[in-house]
């Protein structure tokens, strides 16, 4: 998921620490971020990849469109964040049809692990925006830490794959995808959409992705599916409606009313819980070096929240 800037808010409506009921909830994302791989392999098994993201865009984007509506926030409004939407929605497209294509090479657990190097990418770039974000030391180190492990755990596809004799080009698709969320949060954080209303910043992600993966489904003549079942109907629905629409909502929530520095350390959980659930819902085969590498992730996005926090 992107992370997005919310507006201000009244002071009185955000608390300066993180509850019980936050910190549910963040689990609860966590949780759910984690099982999005799983559901995208699931659901693998009858919609080819780029028509599945962009059915699931699509529908994730109706969605939006009438909880917006119900709520009285005005989406269309001018307000000069077209071209940033439209290369934001762009770099999401990119992002998860490097995902889903990547899915069919390696495994979930895998998946889960590399895509989670995308706030290493956020924190090398937040400095053209920002002066103030500066790498420290400690983030320095983190950064180090993550890549060390990352290119570890990657190397494994030549030496002993455990998904197929392609898993390395997987495992880099799931690279490219992390380094395309980065970008599409470092846009969304440097342009006007840093301002816009978050709602209307995760609409522009989701109708341009819906169209440009529909669009290259045409292209690449991926096959309709000849049949559709359980099997693939509810773990696409899971990521429509759960992953892609709720659980969106309710981080932008989580934003507005908690400290983010605070509430963005649980996003490390993420890639734990996803590692998890291919394991235990897939059977991949658990490797000391994915093992080593969800470590180095882990440590390094706490030690790059760390000094988020300090500051």
């Amino acid at each position: 998921m992107s992370a997005i800037r919310p507006n201000a808010t009244h002071h009185g409506d955000r608390k300066d620490h993180v509850d019980g009921l936050a910190v549910a909830l963040l689990l609860g994302c966590c949780v759910v971020w984690g099982l999005g791989q799983v559901s995208t392999k699931l659901t693998l098994s009858e919609i080819p990849p780029l028509m599945q993201a962009a059915v699931r865009s699509l529908g994730a984007a109706l969605l939006l469109v009438l909880w917006s509506r119900a709520r009285g926030l005005n989406l269309w409004q001018a307000d000069g964040t077209g071209r940033a939407g439209l290369l934001a929605g762009s770099l999401f497209a990119l992002e998860f049809g490097c995902i889903f294509v990547g899915l069919q090479y390696t495994s979930a657990s895998r998946m889960s692990v590399f895509i989670y190097f995308a706030p290493f990418v956020v924190a090398l770039g937040m400095p053209l925006i920002a002066r103030s974000e500066r790498l420290d030391r400690w983030q320095a180190l983190g950064l180090l830490l993550a890549f060390g492990g990352v290119v570890w755990a990657y190397f494994e596809g030549f030496v002993r794959p455990t998904a197929g004799p392609l898993q390395w080009l997987g495992d880099a698709l799931g690279i490219a995808g992390a380094v395309l969320w980065g970008l599409t949060t470092l846009v969304l954080r440097g342009s006007r959409l840093g301002s816009a209303l978050p709602e209307k910043a995760l609409l522009y992600q989701l109708a341009v992705s819906a169209a440009a993966l529909g669009l290259a489904s045409l292209v690449a003549g991926e096959p309709w599916p000849a049949r559709l079942t359980g099997a693939s109907l509810w773990p696409l629905a899971f990521q429509t409606v759960v992953i892609t629409f709720a659980s969106y909502l309710v981080w932008f929530w989580l934003v507005r009313h908690y400290p983010a520095t605070r509430i963005s350390v649980f996003t490390l959980l993420t890639p734990v819980f996803g590692l998890l659930a291919g394991v235990l819902l897939l059977g991949e085969p658990l490797t000391l070096r994915l093992v080593v590498a969800l470590a180095a992730v882990c440590a390094g996005i706490a030690l790059v929240n760390r000094a988020r926090l300090r500051r």
